[in-house]
């Protein structure tokens, strides 16, 4: 077979037909493949980039960079034998989460900058009253450094402490408006993961912050976790008591085999009497809170308008008469 292919030109150039007919297919299809995975990862990364604003996406890659940076210091510093480890890691880690701060290296870059304070600000304070030539004295410095110390070990924890709260109000302020559109798109006829992915897309510009809660979740549940996982899971990064109850709702919720509609409507009028009644706790606080600077700022000077020219009608008419002198 091989000595008639060889001698007949025919059958030489059939073979090579053949083989190029071969080589061609297989290309094709390996051109073919890698073309439909570059076009869902083309179109993955635009989902993910509409899912998230602009603003959000700079503000995310700037922080990334000098989280970046704080994590090669971090690394640099234990390598040369420094733990930069906490006596209760995970604690911090849900802190840091809460603030906003989702990365691994967020507690090591945390115990750093607390641990550069309490030796930056004392040196602040302390190292130009000795370089000077004026008499110090040592208890005021020692007093001077011990409480700068204190204020950069306490500094670092207000600053997390307040950044948690702002977000944590500012979910809790975003969530009921996230709870009818669900409750929409649910009565709609879309599934859970659904739902969450199309709110999230749509409270981008107004709530950024439950956007992101929410996006977190559905690439949770893409990834293969339960729906019982990407809802604890939820609940602990927030910190939130109305995610974790609304959490706690839809688990008991698929595991009854209950209206999933039907306990987002409830919940979604019982967040919209809660976030009535904060308004109107505000507003019931507003006249005490204004008597403050009243009684400070405009009492003292309506007394003196007022005293003012009996003041005036004393010192020129009462006063020379009772000395005699008129």
């Amino acid at each position: 077979m091989v000595e008639q292919i060889a001698l007949s030109p025919l059958m030489r150039w059939a073979v090579l037909l053949l083989l190029f007919a071969l080589v061609s297919a297989l290309a094709f299809l390996a051109i073919r493949t890698l073309l439909s995975r570059k076009l869902i990862l083309d179109r993955l990364g635009q989902e993910s980039k509409r899912a998230i604003p602009e603003s959000a996406s700079a503000m995310q890659e700037a922080m990334v960079a000098k989280t970046s940076a704080w994590a090669k210091l971090t690394e640099r510093i234990e390598r040369g034998g420094f733990s930069l480890g906490d006596s209760d890691p995970k604690a911090l880690q849900g802190k840091m989460i809460a603030a906003g701060y989702r990365s691994p290296q967020a507690p090591k870059i945390f115990t750093l900058v607390r641990l550069l304070l309490i030796i930056l600000l004392p040196s602040l304070v302390v190292l130009p009253q000795l370089a000077s030539d004026k008499p110090v004295s040592l208890l005021n410095l020692y007093l001077q450094g011990a409480g700068l110390a204190v204020m950069g070990l306490i500094l670092p924890n207000l600053y997390l402490t307040a950044r948690a709260d702002r977000r944590r109000q500012e979910i809790v302020n975003g969530f009921p408006d996230c709870l009818d559109l669900m409750l929409v798109c649910v009565e709609a006829g879309m599934g859970l993961e659904a739902a969450l992915d199309r709110v999230a897309r749509e409270m981008t510009t107004s709530h950024p912050l439950v956007a992101e809660t929410l996006l977190q979740t559905t690439l949770e549940l893409r990834a293969g976790a339960s729906r019982e996982e990407a809802l604890r899971a939820m609940a602990d990064r927030t910190r939130v008591d109305e995610i974790r109850a609304f959490s706690t709702l839809l688990i008991q919720s698929d595991k009854l085999g209950s209206s999933i509609a039907t306990t987002l409507r409830i919940y979604a009028s019982e967040m919209r009497e809660k976030r009535r009644m904060r308004a109107e706790e505000k507003a019931h606080r507003l006249p005490v809170l204004l008597s403050i600077p009243l009684v400070a700022c405009m009492l003292p000077v309506m007394v003196g308008v007022l005293m003012l020219p009996a003041a005036v009608r004393v010192i020129r008419e009462v006063a020379p008469a009772m000395t005699g002198s008129g």
